[in-house]
């Protein structure tokens, strides 16, 4: 695919999900950042059709719990994610199983270090759910 194609691509799911999250509740941008452990300007590069920042694959499981995502706008959004980023898309069917936990954390006051923590803490909690399977 040209990368003009590419980009005209990348617009197209991200408009689909940007019509998603301006149909949700003020402050869906801000929960999406602090659920990816990312800055705000994060999620709107990577949600906005203005920008040609590709949205990563791993993060779309999030995007689609934090912003309840009905399985009709999945199907058309990774439908046209799947045409800007063919064979990149993850393994979905596994998120269904998920449940949200929320934890207290010290807060290190370094950005670096707290994103050090949460990994942590997720690569932990992998471990001990692929332990259980």
């Amino acid at each position: 695919m040209a990368r003009e194609e590419t980009e005209d691509a990348i617009i197209a799911y991200k408009s689909i999900l940007a019509q998603i999250i301006d149909n949700r509740p003020s402050g869906t941008r801000q929960r999406l950042a602090t659920e990816l452990g990312k800055h705000r300007s994060f999620v709107t590069q990577i949600t906005s059709p203005t920008y040609a920042t590709p949205l990563p694959a791993r993060h779309l499981a999030t995007i689609f719990r934090v912003c309840h995502v009905s399985a009709a706008e999945q199907e058309r959004f990774l439908e046209a994610y799947q045409n800007a980023h063919p064979g990149k898309l993850p393994e979905l069917g596994a998120s269904e199983k998920l449940r949200h936990l929320s934890l207290m954390v010290p807060d290190f006051g370094d950005e670096r270090r707290n994103r050090l923590l949460e990994e942590a803490i997720a690569d932990l909690v992998q471990k001990i759910a692929a332990i259980s399977e």
